[in-house]
């Protein structure tokens, strides 16, 4: 809220905000192209009217939807003098944690570099994103746990190639199981390198989004920056290096041990996946569907959640993970439902 406070009454009508916008911005980059960003917020205020003439809003609506709008409007011009624009996702997420009335500023969520890369910077766009690579700068070990798309391993990354060229690791080690997903791979032609390339494309995919492709391969023959296979960490200690592990769903208990007890001095270990979507043979319990209940409580060791609400892939991803939880949550009451006793007519009892 300003300290001139903008909310007045009309009459004995509903009250109104009328918030001018200061110089040198303009109204059209609050608003977007074709005033798509006002539609967004129309869209979030079903019960406000909005008029724009020049560079004042007007809102008519309740007292507490105003505020929140007023909120959003400092939260969206902070964002704008930093340089970033604007867009419809960061309109309704700053609306979101504002409505959430979280400690946290929408804008300093938003507004937060990891790393930058050919003029492309990446940073969290949810409140639980900017969580989660605020416990990856002060634990030393995280576990990034949540559904597809909410960004895990990605951030992961980012803050590797991060502390790797803050010099606060000398490499970057990226692993994951070699676990199918329903398909078969293992006749696939090719050295073991090429038969294991599937699994890793994942990673090296987000690898060219952070790192100048021209020097991956010359990183990559180093040591500086390793994508292996989990069998490959066996009998290793890894000292001074940033490591993640993408797909932890698919590690058995002993693999997840393996791997956490790698750990050396002056590492970092993350740790993610999505404990529903579970690859393993039948019978295989996941390493990270129990490494929670053994490993919590212990110091320098933090766990992150992460939901639908964090997906930032298309829109409709996030109503598929919610479908996909739902029908989950069916089919377990489901199961826990007694079945009815069928009982046998009595001898003498006519059939």
């Amino acid at each position: 809220m300003n300290d001139a406070d903008p909310m007045t009454a009309e009459g004995q009508g509903a009250p109104v905000l009328t918030r001018e916008l200061p110089p040198p911005i303009e109204m059209v980059t609050l608003l977007g192209p074709r005033d798509e960003l006002l539609r967004t917020m129309e869209r979030q205020f079903p019960r406000v009217e909005a008029h724009v003439r020049g560079n004042a809003m007007t809102f008519t609506g309740p007292a507490d939807e105003l505020q929140v709008i007023d909120n959003l409007i400092d939260e969206l011009v902070t964002i704008v003098t930093t340089g970033q624009p604007l867009n419809r996702d960061a309109v309704e997420r700053s609306i979101s944690m504002l409505r959430a009335q979280t400690v946290e500023r929408p804008a300093d969520v938003l507004t937060m570099n990891i790393v930058s890369n050919r003029g492309r910077t990446i940073r969290p766009k949810t409140l639980n994103q900017k969580r989660y690579v605020d416990a990856i700068d002060e634990h030393t070990v995280v576990f990034g746990i949540g559904p597809a798309g909410t960004g895990k391993t990605y951030l992961a990354m980012a803050k590797a190639v991060a502390a790797l060229q803050a010099k606060q690791v000398n490499r970057i080690i990226l692993t994951r199981p070699a676990v199918e997903a329903g398909e078969r791979l293992g006749f696939l032609p090719g050295s073991l390198n090429d038969k294991i390339d599937p699994y890793l494309r994942p990673l090296y995919d987000a690898l060219h989004d952070m790192v100048a492709p021209e020097t991956i391969p010359r990183l990559m023959a180093s040591g500086t920056i390793e994508v292996a296979p989990l069998a490959y960490m066996r009998g290793r200690t890894l000292n001074d290096a940033f490591i993640i592990l993408d797909e932890a769903q698919n590690t058995s208990s002993e693999q997840m041990k393996m791997f956490l007890t790698r750990l050396g001095f002056g590492s970092k270990m993350v740790v993610t996946g999505d404990i529903t979507q579970v690859d393993l043979p039948g019978g295989t319990r996941s390493g990270l569907r129990v490494v929670r209940s053994i490993l919590d409580g212990i110091e320098d060791v933090h766990f992150a959640e992460l939901t639908s609400v964090d997906v930032v892939r298309h829109r409709l991803v996030s109503a598929i993970v919610d479908a996909y939880a739902l029908e989950d949550a069916r089919s377990a009451k489901r199961e826990r439902a007694p079945r009815p006793v069928r009982t046998l007519p009595h001898p003498d009892q006519p059939r």
